[in-house]
């Protein structure tokens, strides 16, 4: 599943999102949303979270 709907994405969900710095080379970093930032129903480039670690970046996988 993509992150490309808010209505996917939950606090304490396991997601894979790519920071800022890293978009060009695509590399993802995994943890657990602590915060949505989007507001919008949909982003087509990912929901952007905050991950319990502090991590800001854009939802591009969700894991089960």
């Amino acid at each position: 599943m993509d992150g490309t709907k808010r209505a996917d994405i939950e606090p304490g969900k396991k997601v894979k999102v790519v920071q800022k710095q890293d978009q060009p080379s695509g590399k993802l970093t995994e943890g657990v949303v602590k915060d949505i930032l989007t507001n919008s129903k949909s982003h087509h480039h990912g929901i952007k979270v905050r991950l319990e670690s502090g991590i800001v970046g854009r939802v591009k996988e969700i894991e089960n």
